[in-house]
């Protein structure tokens, strides 16, 4: 092949990797995080349930069953997950939809990494996991005593739900709210909504169920809808302000009788913002390869940053920016609570400041965190952001929170806001105060 013809099918792929980062179509997002530098499908996963799953190859993991649950229990306890965050849904919208419905809803559990999901009676107890450089990677565990807890990791399967414009283009988390008939299933010529932080309460929730108190503003949970009826008919009032789902499902086959408000409040802004660090990383690290591949063709020293590459990380940063300051928040018009104990254990997890503040303090008045900057920025996935890209998200924060703020997407952000947020950062995350130190210089352009 021609030095020419290299360099033209090098200026290709970089063009490939521009329109990954400008658009989310799921075509694009699969071919490039399947090849390099993303490698997806060959790559070796780091993270927690990888952890275990070696363990268990080895011999060396316990195997506790339970004879009701399986081997739930001992999943939850290894992978440190609390029992309260517990939330049931009922809509048959994942792959075990043959066991769902309202009378038998499948369970979710997660912490700041990891999401299981539970299906009393099912084969399989599923898990996904933000892992630092892959996204989200997908597991199951074989539910049956004879086999032990054996851990398979699932992808083309898992991708074609989890793997669309609706998470970014790549590999990502879901919550979503559906119009469900009486037996789970959802009414698609109804439509449905991809649930964030940014959600109008209205749209919150659907074919789920929801345990807490949230005064005169509703939701989408607890209810179902005839098929023949419109979406304006759906009933949102006879499933407010619910606190026990006895009477619509036997609860004691899960682990908690609960499916805490608070909990999927959370739970929306988390696989959010997780899928807002997994873009970032892919895009900043597709622009760097395709630096590199044009470099080595052109005959290009390697190392210094061009403008494009500088312009594309920078893009892909923006946008996570603005999901870790819970950018486009909807207000909550009444004040929420949960009913189960997910809260208080939820806010003692977190590292705290000099004066006692944590980033996972709740408001639950007016928004959901008392103090608006994402938790997540402490995460695994997070942490695994190429430096060129956490270099760049933490001096645009020290730029947001140090000066008036002039742009749409942080007037949510008072002077009180912005300088506690800072003062947190600075006391809980010391590559902020090295990265904010550079905040005015820059990095170099060539």
């Amino acid at each position: 092949m021609t030095d020419g013809k290299l360099i033209r099918r090098a200026l290709a792929a970089a063009f490939c990797g521009l329109a990954f980062a400008g658009t989310t179509a799921t075509c694009v997002g699969q071919a490039t995080f399947e090849g390099a530098p993303i490698r997806y499908l060959d790559g070796q996963p780091c993270n927690r349930v990888a952890e275990l799953q070696a363990r268990s190859e080895a011999g060396t993991l316990p195997c506790e069953y339970d004879a009701r649950r399986g081997y739930l229990p001992a999943l939850l306890k290894l992978l440190d997950i609390d029992p309260a965050t517990q939330m049931l849904v009922f809509s048959k919208t994942s792959f075990q939809l043959r066991l769902i419905a309202p009378q038998t809803p499948r369970a979710l559990y997660f912490n700041d990494d990891v999401y299981v999901g539970y299906v009393p009676g099912g084969d399989v107890t599923e898990i996904s996991v933000a892992d630092p450089q892959f996204g989200a990677v997908f597991y199951t565990v074989d539910q049956a005593p004879a086999t032990g807890m054996r851990f398979v990791r699932r992808t083309h399967e898992c991708l074609q739900c989890h793997s669309s414009s609706v998470t970014q283009g790549v590999p990502g988390h879901l919550v979503r709210s559906v119009f469900p008939d009486r037996e789970g299933h959802p009414i698609l010529r109804a439509g449905s909504f991809v649930t964030t932080h940014e959600s109008p309460f209205a749209q919150r929730w659907g074919g789920w169920y929801v345990t807490g108190t949230h005064g005169q503003q509703q939701h989408m949970g607890n209810s179902t809808m005839e098929r023949g009826a419109r979406e304006d008919q759906f009933d949102r009032s006879a499933g407010a302000n619910v606190t026990d789902l006895n009477a619509f499902c036997d609860v004691t086959p899960y682990m908690q009788p609960h499916s805490d408000l608070v909990a999927l409040m959370v739970l929306e802004h988390q696989s959010h913002v997780h899928n807002l660090i997994t873009a970032a990383n892919f895009q900043t690290r597709l622009a760097l390869h395709d630096e590199r591949v044009i470099n080595e063709m052109l005959g290009r020293p390697q190392g210094e940053h061009s403008a494009s590459t500088l312009r594309r990380i920078r893009n892909a940063s923006e946008k996570l920016v603005e999901g870790l300051l819970l950018s486009r928040e909807a207000t909550l018009q009444s004040p929420v609570s949960g009913t189960s104990d997910f809260a208080r254990a939820f806010s003692a997890r977190g590292p705290r400041d000099s004066q006692g503040r944590s980033l996972r303090d709740f408001d639950l008045q007016r928004r959901l965190f008392k103090y608006p900057c994402s938790y997540l920025v402490y995460s695994a996935a997070f942490d695994g952001l190429p430096a060129e890209a956490k270099d760049c998200v933490y001096q645009r924060l020290e730029a947001i929170l140090t000066a008036p703020v002039t742009s749409d997407q942080f007037v949510h952000l008072s002077a009180d806001d912005r300088r506690a947020v800072r003062e947190i950062l600075r006391e809980t995350k010391p590559e902020f105060v090295q990265a904010g130190a550079q905040a005015n210089a820059g990095p170099q352009v060539k």
